[in-house]
């Protein structure tokens, strides 16, 4: 399943409260995401919570961006990766 880096600009910030209600805002974009074969992996938010930076496997950009829509999720780019790790050029010594 191909990868993404999905960049999201919230103007006046992104919170998601540690309670039930954030519970499930999140289980409801999962769901959301399940039903067009999109996984949200996990995100990264900036300090000011203005910027995020989502990891998503999905069929294509296509999918992410239909299901950002559905869940009113601002999309500002989508990117496919690939992971570089950088403890596989190791090896042994």
């Amino acid at each position: 399943m191909p990868r993404y880096v999905v960049e999201r600009t919230f103007p006046d910030g992104l919170e998601i409260p540690v309670t039930d209600v954030g519970a499930r805002a999140c289980a409801m974009v999962i769901s959301n995401n399940a039903k067009s074969g999109v996984t949200w992996v996990h995100s990264y938010v900036s300090e000011d919570h203005r910027k995020s930076f989502c990891i998503y496997d999905g069929p294509n950009p296509e999918a992410i961006r239909e299901v950002a829509g559905t869940n009113n999720l601002p999309v500002d780019s989508i990117t496919a990766v690939s992971v570089l790790d950088p403890y596989f050029y190791r090896g042994p010594h």
